[in-house]
């Protein structure tokens, strides 16, 4: 667990934007109940990568004709128990922190992990999700 006071504004980065924190695992299987509709779920992360990139690609993605109906944030490192059970929704891939999923009807249909996070702009994070919501919202 991370100092919160260090954490704070990197989760208000999300949430003053509108995204929902989802803080224990009973709010995660809540939203996750809700079968009509689209979600993005970003799993947020003290590492660099999120800060530089996933977090603004995240934002930047909403300035799109179409966009999710709900946004939702978990805070790995932070909220270890909503996390692993946000993490249980997005199998079959690995834990990845951050990473930003996409859910249509209750399903996932669209993942970038780390790795597809990891030196890329947070342009081209946006690009790929706004590609997503053209398919799916």
């Amino acid at each position: 667990m991370y100092p919160i006071d260090i954490v704070m504004p990197m989760a208000k980065d999300l949430t003053n934007y509108g995204f929902e924190p989802l803080t224990t695992p009973e709010a995660v299987d809540e939203v996750m109940a809700q079968k009509e509709g689209t979600a993005l779920v970003v799993v947020n992360s003290v590492c660099g990568c999120a800060a530089a990139n996933a977090r603004p690609g995240a934002k930047l993605s909403l300035s799109n004709d179409k966009t999710p109906d709900k946004l939702y944030t978990v805070f790995a490192g932070v909220d270890a128990a909503a996390t692993a059970k946000a993490r249980q929704y997005l199998l079959p891939y690995p834990p990845s922190s951050p990473s930003i999923a996409l859910f249509k009807d209750g399903k996932l249909v669209h993942f970038i992990e780390r790795l597809h996070i990891e030196g890329r702009s947070a342009e081209i994070i946006a690009a790929n999700l706004k590609m997503a919501y053209d398919k799916y919202c």
